[in-house]
Formats: structure tokens, C-alpha cells, sequence
């Protein structure tokens, strides 16, 4: 499961009124390869569900992650930071052994 903070939640509603983005669009979190770690969070509007994709819910928002994706995002939870030292939304995963300094590459 991942779990969506209050931030999170209030910032994915703004995008999605601010980018004209409907209802069945849900927000879609997979990790691919690359950065400075070896790999990476990807984040964004998806209104397509696959065969392999899981489906949570946390405070209304809908998530969709692959299967492979999930292997690495099991508990993670989605943050937004809208302060001083940095703006946007960050992950907060307990599966991740190293991370980069910049937070948008882990590896495991």
C-alpha cells in the first residue's frame, strides 16, 4: 500500500483541477531506472488500468502501480513540500537502502 499525507492529497487536487485533468484520471507512481542511485520515482496522471496494475485508495486519492513497481513501493508514503529547502512531492520509502541527495533516486 502507499499512503498519502494531507499535503499530498490537497496538491494532487490542485494539479488536477489546474490541468483540466477528469475524474478517472488517477495518479500513477512506478519506479523505473536511472539516476544518480539506479533507480527512480516516476509520478503522474494516468486514466489507463492494466491487467497488472494495483489499485489503492488512501484519503480519496486513487493510486495505480505495477506489479514490478510495487515490489519496490510496498509502504511508501507519497509527501509534498512546499517550503524553504525545496518544493514537490517526495517519497518516503522504508524499502529503499540508499538514496540520493536530491531524494529522486534510491536504490535497494
Amino acid at each position: 500500500m502507499i499512503i498519502v499525507s494531507d499535503k499530498a492529497k490537497e496538491r494532487i487536487l490542485e494539479l488536477k483541477k489546474e490541468e483540466g485533468r477528469t475524474e478517472n484520471e488517477n495518479i500513477r507512481v512506478s519506479v523505473k531506472g536511472g539516476g544518480c542511485s539506479g533507480l527512480m520515482y516516476d509520478l503522474g496522471f494516468d486514466a489507463i488500468l492494466s491487467d497488472t496494475d494495483h489499485v489503492f485508495e488512501d484519503k480519496g486519492v486513487k493510486i495505480l502501480v505495477d506489479r514490478k513497481s510495487l515490489l519496490y513501493l510496498a509502504g511508501t508514503v507519497l509527501e509534498f513540500s512546499d517550503g524553504l529547502n525545496g518544493k514537490g512531492f517526495q517519497f518516503v520509502n522504508p524499502n529503499a537502502s540508499r538514496t540520493c541527495g536530491c531524494g529522486e533516486s534510491f536504490s535497494v
